[in-house]
């Protein structure tokens, strides 16, 4: 998937952003550079290739250091909501900021 000057130009005007003629096409190439390395990579074919939870397990066995999932403090949201300006029902009340 290759892109154009003109994608450059959308996706700049969506982020806000205002490149000059040289930046625009430095930022082609880049972007066209990295949708290059995704469509080498999704040319790989990984069937019954399993994830990897670490980079480190494709090197050496790493056993899972996990606790259990068990409550280990009391519930405090009282006494951190007492010095809220406004609380409902366990929630922060915030003024509306989005119309």
């Amino acid at each position: 998937m290759a892109l154009t000057s003109d994608d450059v130009s959308r996706i700049a005007h969506l982020a806000r952003l205002e490149l000059s003629g040289e930046e625009q096409a430095a930022m082609l190439q880049q972007l066209n550079g990295f949708f290059s390395i995704v469509e080498q990579m999704r040319a790989i074919d990984t069937t019954g290739v399993e994830p990897l939870y670490t980079p480190l397990s494709a090197v050496q066995d790493v056993a899972l250091r996990l606790r259990a999932d068990a409550v280990t403090e009391a519930d405090q949201r009282e006494a951190n909501q007492r010095s809220a300006p406004a609380v409902e029902d366990g929630l922060f009340l915030v003024p509306k900021v989005i119309e």
